[in-house]
């Protein structure tokens, strides 16, 4: 759906009046279209020079990144990443400023900047904790600064999981995260600290399997279309009524189909059934399947409730947990669940639908540290207002009010969330797990 606000403010006399009545100015966000991970050089700086800078100019070696730590007046930079794990008391907090002010008004317009710190759960000195803590509020701060569409994101590594950050880095610097802002990613959460590294950069998930719920339009089509771009062989699911768009949509990508209600007692069975007679197993699984029934909670009904909560969860983890009674969830192999901003903040109208999707970051974290010991991975994709048909069914202030609420003053496109299930889909994102990534262009109220 378009934006029309966008385009007016991009025209001469929509210019003028949004910089003169001080409005909302949606910039034309840089998405992913093939080619280098990052079209220009990335400025790199640390407090310390220690082993995470080391392990950091490593990764962008290895995603072709071009990469420099001496910056140069007047330069212009595509990224800039600062290794803070160096930094052991808030005395040293100072490092930041020290890096970022000389620099951030040569960073391009849709430009990236990532820090890079050490979890601070993982620490025993207080003041390393007070020091890596402090580093979220510094990210999710400049990140209300930056502007013209650049991104602003944290992550966390545990000691021992540095060499895990390629994917990450080439994911968070690149196009495709271009509605993933004031983030926080955490490597090595859950024991998982390597990972393997690609060895086609365009086509990471070469010779893997991935299924996909609720596949036929919207979010699940995007999904679907990301990850056989990346390689994959891909399977569709949805309900009987939308089978000629799976259909069509499971031939356009040359992968497979399984028609059928993931809520149905024998579901489970089916989808393993067809998933081990047609490729023995599968390497990454997505529950994208969702439906909303909004009520006020005064008025809900027993049957919607129900609904909601088992599409989005109920039936995902049965599913989930089939494959891997069967052993059908390859070793490397990823979960990744569809929460909703609505499951972090909340929202009117939604307490089943809020409910449910709160549910599945619990369900997936509990899982992630579950299958830590079988190198499965799992983690959770929240986006924020998407621009998909359902955007077309809310009253138009509402509509806008979820489109300027964010500091990118924009909906998402379905192409965002694709991107952020293709990166923890890569088998180069193994040491990512038990992840919560909002993909909201970080939203102004009730969540980050």
């Amino acid at each position: 759906m378009s934006d029309r606000y966008q385009d007016l403010a991009h025209n001469p006399i929509g210019k003028f009046v949004v910089k003169n009545l001080g409005l909302p100015n949606p910039p034309y966000l840089e998405r992913y279209e093939g080619g280098p991970l990052v079209r220009g050089s990335v400025l790199t700086g640390s407090a310390t020079d220690g082993p995470v800078a080391k392990a950091i100019t490593a990764a962008l070696k290895a995603s072709k990144i071009e990469a420099t730590g001496v910056r140069a007046d007047g330069k212009r930079y595509k990224g800039l990443v600062f290794d803070a794990s160096g930094i052991t008391g808030a005395a040293g907090l100072v490092a930041l400023q020290e890096f970022f002010t000389p620099v951030l008004r040569q960073l391009q317009s849709c430009g990236r900047v990532v820090v890079v710190g050490l979890a601070p759960e993982s620490l025993e000195d207080e003041d390393a904790v007070i020091a890596q803590r402090a580093l979220e509020g510094f990210t999710r701060s400049l990140a209300k600064e930056v502007g013209a569409g650049s991104s602003v994101n944290l992550v966390y590594v545990v000691k021992g999981a540095q060499k895990a950050l390629q994917s990450t880095l080439g994911f968070l610097l690149s196009p495709k995260s271009a509605y993933v802002s004031g983030q926080v990613v955490r490597i090595g959460a859950t024991g998982i600290t390597s990972a393997p590294t690609a060895k086609d950069l365009t086509k990471p998930l070469a010779g893997k399997v991935a299924l996909v719920t609720g596949a036929s339009r919207g979010l699940g089509a995007a999904d679907m279309r990301a990850l056989a771009r990346d390689g994959a062989t891909v399977i569709g699911l949805d309900v009987p009524p939308l089978e000629a768009d799976l259909k069509a949509l499971a031939e356009e990508l040359d992968g497979g189909y399984i028609v059928g209600d993931i809520t149905a007692e024998d579901a489970p069975r089916t989808i393993a059934e067809y998933v081990r007679k047609n490729h023995g197993g599968v390497d990454v699984v997505v529950h994208n399947a969702g439906i909303t029934r909004d009520k006020r909670l005064r008025n809900m009904k027993a049957e919607n409730w129900q609904l909601v909560v088992d599409i989005s969860v109920g039936a995902p983890q049965r599913i989930t947990d089939e494959l891997l009674d069967q052993g059908l969830i390859n070793t490397g192999g990823t979960v990744i669940g569809i929460a909703s901003i609505a499951g972090i903040a909340g929202n009117n109208g939604q307490t089943n639908y809020a409910s449910a999707k709160a549910g599945v970051i619990g369900w997936i974290q509990s899982l992630a540290a579950r299958v830590a010991k079988d190198g499965i991975t799992a983690n959770v994709v929240a986006p924020g207002f998407m621009e998909t048909e359902m955007v077309k069914t809310i009253p138009l202030g509402i509509r806008e009010a979820g489109r300027r609420m964010n500091s990118m003053s924009q909906g998402g496109h379905p192409i965002d969330v694709a991107e952020a299930i293709a990166w923890f889909a890569d088998p180069g994102s193994g040491a990512v797990s038990g992840n919560v990534l909002g993909v909201n262009g970080q939203m102004l109220l009730g969540a980050s």
